[in-house]
């Protein structure tokens, strides 16, 4: 690809993964396999992510000449500071599960304790894929709206002062206050069974 192709190409990725990332819907990435470079950075811009037993992740660019392009050394600051964040990316460091989740960069994973005879091949194991459909049950049985104005003050949020991360999360919560959803949800609470959210 020539130089002009390369941008416009990144250009149409990193707006893919911004909009990924703007969805008023959580979004999970299953990772069961290789997540390097770009497949990473498609994993964080994603809400969540979890991971199989065999995958490997990690921004290796650097060892091509180049950096990640389509928004890694921004959202992996986010989950692992910033010296962690450099470490990875100047190094160009895999990571297997365990030290992914142990850096923050998944939130669930499934691997092999060293202490496991069988290693990787435990039948036992879950896939990146079983953890999200897991996952994706729990938030499933919250309510709709509510999920997505948490999502919407948690990344409004983020990158504001706590004054004005309060003034966000006070105006998603007048929007979830006057719903049918949050009725449901108490009057589902008082009765001790589980509430039956239609998204309105």
């Amino acid at each position: 690809m020539q130089p002009n192709e390369v941008t416009q190409f990144l250009s149409r990725l990193k707006q893919t993964l911004i909009d990924i990332e703007n969805l008023n819907i959580p979004t999970i990435a299953a990772i069961d396999g290789a997540a390097l470079g770009g497949g990473l950075e498609l994993a964080l811009s994603c809400d969540i992510r979890v991971s199989g037993p065999n995958s490997v992740v990690g921004l290796p660019e650097t060892g091509l000449g180049i950096i990640p392009g389509a928004g890694g050394t921004q959202r992996l600051v986010n989950l692992v500071g910033i010296s962690k964040a450099k470490e990875l990316v100047f190094t160009g460091q895999r990571l297997k599960p365990e030290e992914a989740l142990k850096y923050g960069i998944f939130n669930k994973a499934s691997f092999a304790e060293s202490n496991n005879p069988l290693g990787t091949n435990d039948s036992n194991l879950k896939s990146g894929y079983d953890l999200a459909f897991e996952m994706a049950a729990i938030v499933s049985t919250k309510g709709p709206i509510a999920i997505q104005m948490a999502k919407k003050a948690i990344n409004l949020g983020a990158s504001a002062s706590v004054a004005e991360g309060l003034e966000i999360e006070q105006l998603c919560y007048n929007r979830v206050i006057a719903t049918e959803d949050r009725l449901e949800g108490l009057k589902a609470f008082k009765e001790k069974r589980q509430p039956v959210y239609k998204g309105k």
